[in-house]
């Protein structure tokens, strides 16, 4: 028997033990892709940064009683997007958002090696991430990293899942169109080296002032976990270490602070200039 959509324009899920509905909870209980490359997202801010992104929607999913706000949502999907409506007590139970807004949908996302990463460093530098785990952080550094220009993001070993729910929200949209690349970082700073990029790395004591750090030429940026920074070990890998002058009050900036001062400070070189022309 056939289901047909309802004036909304979306159709019952034929039964909880659905495909696409498993494969929905895995994604929010996980925060990892499906094994189709997918990942879970809730909201419709963050469902129309993905359309905008031209990514490719899987499967949209609304909560019965968000039907009518999820209307004016739906024309924008085109019609080879599939829309199930769910039971209330369903879509609560898979959204792990606190106040869900009634629309989630699998997002397929475009994977990149650290090869692939890495070849995109021109004209900007590449970020690397080694141990951020606040979900909050790590995409407030995606969200930094694209506006101020970075060309890559390279996740080393520690860091939270980019495609945690918490993540995709606070980076608004930019998991969908920044490369990302899950890493071990001795392996990819040894390929840097090679490749002839310099490493730079934050440091809440000792460097050069931000403000005082060269800008030209190929950069890989290193940003620490949120408590203990850096490993020593990596440190001293390190061809430059940068310093964020602050009140010796404070002991250490948040890490998604920290990353987007250095950003900015890096972009000047690219983004300077067009400043410039344009008050001109």
């Amino acid at each position: 028997m056939a289901i047909h959509p309802d004036d909304e324009g979306a159709r019952p899920i034929p039964g909880r033990h659905h495909s696409l509905l498993k494969e929905l909870r895995q994604a929010f209980a996980r925060g990892e892709l499906t094994s189709a490359g997918d990942c879970a997202v809730e909201g419709f801010r963050i469902i129309e940064e993905a359309i905008r992104s031209r990514a490719k929607l899987r499967a949209v999913f609304v909560r019965q009683g968000s039907q009518a706000r999820a209307s004016r949502l739906l024309p924008q999907l085109g019609s080879h997007v599939d829309v199930f409506r769910l039971p209330d007590r369903t879509f609560d139970s898979i959204v792990p958002s606190q106040a869900p807004q009634g629309v989630a949908a699998l997002v397929a996302i475009k994977t990149f090696s650290s090869a692939e990463v890495m070849d995109s460093v021109r004209g900007g530098p590449l970020l690397v991430i080694a141990g951020v785990q606040d979900p909050g952080n790590l995409g407030t550094i995606l969200r930094s990293a694209e506006a101020f220009g970075a060309k890559g993001v390279c996740l080393g070993e520690g860091t939270v899942s980019a495609y945690n729910s918490k993540v995709i929200r606070a980076s608004a949209g930019a998991v969908f169109r920044i490369p990302l690349a899950r890493v071990e970082l001795p392996p990819l700073i040894e390929e840097l080296r090679t490749r002839g990029i310099r490493l730079v790395a934050t440091s809440a004591h000792k460097g050069v002032s931000v403000d005082s750090v060269q800008r030209g030429g190929k950069a890989a940026i290193f940003i620490g976990n949120e408590g203990a920074g850096i490993p020593k070990k990596l440190l001293r890998e390190m061809d430059e270490l940068i310093v964020i002058p602050h009140s010796p009050t404070v002991e250490s900036l948040n890490a998604g602070v920290a990353a987007a001062i250095v950003l900015y400070e890096f972009s000047k070189q690219s983004f300077g200039s067009a400043v410039g022309d344009e008050a001109g």
